[in-house]
């Protein structure tokens, strides 16, 4: 350009002036088009928005028009454990997306489990503020949710549903067939909230069981003392790997220096051995 601009003198003004306007016009035919583009996909992005909604709350009233007397049972127990509402644990049944486990669970040789995780998880809020780094500020809140259990992390309050049989569950057998239980593991203690279910719990009712079903002498029967005598040796085995595992174990400090001062010889050392 500077080789031109020695060689024609003032045509390279008029040149640049007239490359810039055409640059302009080009770059301004290329920039409206793209914020047309934007403004329809905001659109378009807020008509799915709306659609998924609606989908959602079709969703919700059919399966709010599935709750029968089975459905009623698990919401009053979880409801009395976990201290909210029947009211609160109704809609967050039927908004779960993992909704369809508690119709398995219900059906001839169905699911032998059905869990619920109630514990902490971040939220943001629609009116939260951003943070100096554009983060939004996300807040810890209890949350009731099902789960197969093995793929979130549990450090809240597990609730838990057991068959008793593989008889399909009706609104006349449930509270029959079905036993509910509880166990705390705030902050991640599984051991610590297995443990105490087992030995607060599990253990008292097993030993004030009377009925032992085909085993006729129940509680006097060797075998089930056996049993007993293993479930109460699994308690212990159980809190004795939890304090290993919180570092509850600890040496003892002893003061050696009144046993190595006064060692002078080769017999000192082997005595002190």
């Amino acid at each position: 350009t500077e080789s031109k601009y020695h060689r024609h003198g003032g045509n390279l003004k008029t040149r640049s002036t007239e490359l810039g306007s055409t640059v302009t016009r080009s770059s301004l035919t290329t920039v409206l088009p793209a914020s047309s583009t934007v403004k329809k996909s905001i659109v378009l992005s807020s008509e799915s928005r709306k659609e998924l909604a609606k989908q959602a709350k079709v969703t919700k009233e059919e399966r709010r028009a599935q709750i029968d007397g089975r459905y009623r049972y698990l919401i009053s127990r979880l409801a009395d454990g976990i201290d909210l509402s029947e009211q609160q644990v109704e809609e967050t049944i039927i908004s779960d997306d993992k909704f369809q486990l508690i119709e398995q669970f219900f059906a001839p040789s169905g699911l032998k489990k059905l869990l619920f995780f109630y514990q902490d998880g971040l939220q943001q809020k629609s009116n939260a503020s951003l943070r100096p780094d554009g983060s939004a500020n996300n807040l810890p809140q209890k949350k009731l949710f099902i789960t197969m259990g093995s793929t979130e992390d549990f450090k809240g309050t597990c609730a838990f549903f057991l068959r008793t049989s593989d008889e399909v569950i009706t609104a006349s057998n449930v509270s029959q067939e079905v036993n509910f239980g509880m166990f705390d593991c705030t902050n991640g203690n599984i051991l610590q909230g297995l443990e105490f279910f087992l030995f607060q719990i599990m253990i008292p009712a097993l030993k004030s069981q009377q009925n032992w079903g085909a085993v006729k002498e129940g509680m006097k029967n060797s075998q089930i003392q056996e049993f007993l005598y293993a479930v109460d040796k699994f308690v212990s085995t159980l809190s004795s790997s939890r304090q290993n595992i919180e570092d509850k174990i600890q040496l003892s400090k002893v003061d050696i220096d009144i046993y190595v001062r006064n060692l002078q010889n080769p017999s000192d050392y082997i005595t002190a051995g």
